[in-house]
């Protein structure tokens, strides 16, 4: 796409114009087909290494993605939620002994987040980070991840684009997604939450049943309801932060206590979200101690934590109530 040549080719980023987003946005389009083609949601009979049971259309975009991005020369490690260790792109090769340009990359991803609403068939997503080198360990997530991508599977298929390459300007694109290639388009160059005074607020509280365990939160729905904002909650991570991005407000909670433990994964979910909200112009915060996201390396790729999102104002108000910051 033109866009992104304008935003990628003067930063020395060939590949990832040319072949890895290309590569990921078709990718995109053919999981919609399996999805569409996928009349019964079941159990396939497997676990991930953490124990839970896979459905058969997590299975089917978790290789949808492997296949696409090991046909990426420049990609040299892949991991997903699914399969949460980095390995080798391409079977046979190991990330030493790849031949590879000056882009080196690794790509975490949430094959198809929304498991437990797809059966209803709500809207569910795909989630990707693009990150420098080959690995996501280690390295500063504010520096080293330079691109994000969430898959909208809805009755559209959408994708949300963020990039934010050293020395170029942090973009966030929306794009439609065709059946092919050639028919992708730009639905909006220049994704950005909306400034104040808001028609309209929004917000989506995750993980409502904390509320009984924390009188904080349990105030700040209150709060909620008496200044008459709008709920807007799916029960998907993708959907319910896409919908801020296209409404212009929003804040997505998702805080922890004692007895609801953290679910979302920083390596497959937090991050590629934090990237994309603080691209429009958002913030993205860690509700337990109120630091940004992707202000702290991961040390191994099951690291877990809540998520407060959204409009920068909206997500500081939270941080007071919650934190008393």
């Amino acid at each position: 796409m033109a866009q992104f040549n304008d935003l990628l080719l003067p930063h020395g980023r060939t590949e990832l114009c040319n072949s890895v987003l290309p590569g990921l946005l078709d990718c995109i389009a053919d999981i919609a087909k399996s999805l569409r083609q996928s009349q019964h949601v079941s159990l396939a009979g497997t676990t991930n290494i953490f124990g839970d049971g896979q459905l058969n259309v997590d299975i089917a975009a978790e290789n949808l993605l492997r296949a696409a991005l090991a046909k990426c020369p420049s990609v040299l490690t892949a991991s997903s939620e699914e399969e949460p260790i980095e390995r080798s792109a391409r079977d046979g090769e190991t990330a030493e002994n790849v031949s590879a340009g000056s882009e080196k990359y690794t790509v975490a991803f949430d094959p198809l987040d929304g498991s437990s609403i797809i059966a209803p068939n709500w809207t569910v997503g795909t989630i990707i980070g693009i990150w420098d080198g080959s690995s996501a360990i280690h390295q500063q997530p504010s520096e080293k991840q330079i691109a994000s991508i969430l898959g909208v599977y809805g009755p559209r298929t959408t994708a949300i684009v963020a990039l934010k390459v050293p020395g170029g300007k942090p973009q966030c694109l929306e794009i439609g997604i065709g059946e092919s290639g050639q028919d992708h388009e730009i639905i909006r160059s220049d994704v950005k939450l909306a400034d104040a005074p808001f028609k309209t607020r929004y917000f989506a509280p995750a993980n409502l049943r904390a509320a009984a365990e924390s009188p904080a939160y349990m105030r700040l729905i209150t709060q909620y309801v008496e200044k008459k904002y709008t709920l807007r909650y799916s029960g998907g991570l993708v959907p319910d932060v896409v919908h801020a991005l296209v409404k212009g407000h929003g804040v997505y909670l998702s805080p922890v206590t004692g007895a609801s433990e953290a679910k979302l994964r920083r390596l497959y979910e937090l991050f590629p979200v934090a990237l994309i909200v603080e691209c429009a112009g958002g913030r993205a915060i860690d509700p337990s101690n109120g630091e940004d996201i992707l202000s702290r390396p991961l040390e191994n790729c099951d690291e877990r934590a809540g998520l407060i999102c959204g409009t920068a104002e909206e997500v500081e108000i939270v941080k007071k109530a919650l934190l008393g910051q």
